[in-house]
């Protein structure tokens, strides 16, 4: 039995526009300036409050913008069109295919909260998936490891038997800190140049590449 890890937004879901938006609605009430959009995705996978504390470089209400991000992201997701959850082509039938297999547990490992993983597994359909889900609301934010040793724990594998799957440096570098095989993917919102010396082993360019890497790891 082995377990695959997965970060969610830049992973399986392309969810810039929402995050983008609803931070600047969230420096916008505080009446600060925005960050450019490089600058708001480059922090994608850490914890809001740690996201808060890197865009404003220590010196901003980190708590108070957090609140307000989330107040912004909920409204957005309230307003959007079916057709505005982007989970990236291909990732469906290859969660489906590897939550089959009976030698894979599936993971989560994300900076979302878990009320916000609860809604897009409520908009997808994947309760039931996953093993494991560990969020910002459970552990400490990426790159620290204990996301991961968590979920070792609660599937009682090892990490030799582990994988994470991530487009941030944040999460190669959480997967590496626990030991864990980590797979890279370069369609998310970290430049890839930058995946390999954060941890990742293998980089990834499309999910067919990924699909057949996850294979070759679960051999």
């Amino acid at each position: 039995m082995k377990l695959v890890m997965f970060d969610i937004d830049g992973t399986l879901v392309d969810s810039q526009n929402f995050i983008v938006e609803a931070q600047r609605r969230a420096f916008a009430a505080h009446n600060f300036e925005p960050p450019s959009r490089e600058r708001a995705l480059s922090v994608v996978g850490l914890s809001l409050r740690e996201a808060f504390v890197e865009l404003t470089h220590g010196q901003g209400p980190a708590v108070t913008l957090a609140a307000a991000y989330k107040a912004a992201y909920s409204e957005l997701r309230a307003q959007a069109a079916p057709e505005d959850d982007k989970i990236y082509p291909g990732v469906e039938p290859l969660l489906r295919r590897l939550a089959e297999r009976p030698d894979c547990k599936l993971g989560i490992a994300t900076g979302k909260s878990r009320a916000g993983v609860q809604k897009l597994f409520d908009r997808q359909n994947w309760h039931g998936l996953f093993a494991t889900v560990q969020t910002a609301d459970d552990a400490l934010s990426k790159p620290a490891p204990e996301m991961f040793e968590r979920a070792l724990r609660e599937t009682g594998l090892e990490v030799k038997d582990a994988c994470m799957v991530g487009d941030t440096t944040f999460d190669m570098m959480m997967g590496r800190r626990a030991g864990a095989h980590c797979i890279g993917v370069c369609w998310g919102y970290h430049s890839h140049e930058k995946l390999r010396p954060a941890g990742a082993q293998v980089l990834v360019h499309n999910v067919d590449e990924l699909s057949a890497k996850l294979d070759a790891f679960l051999q």
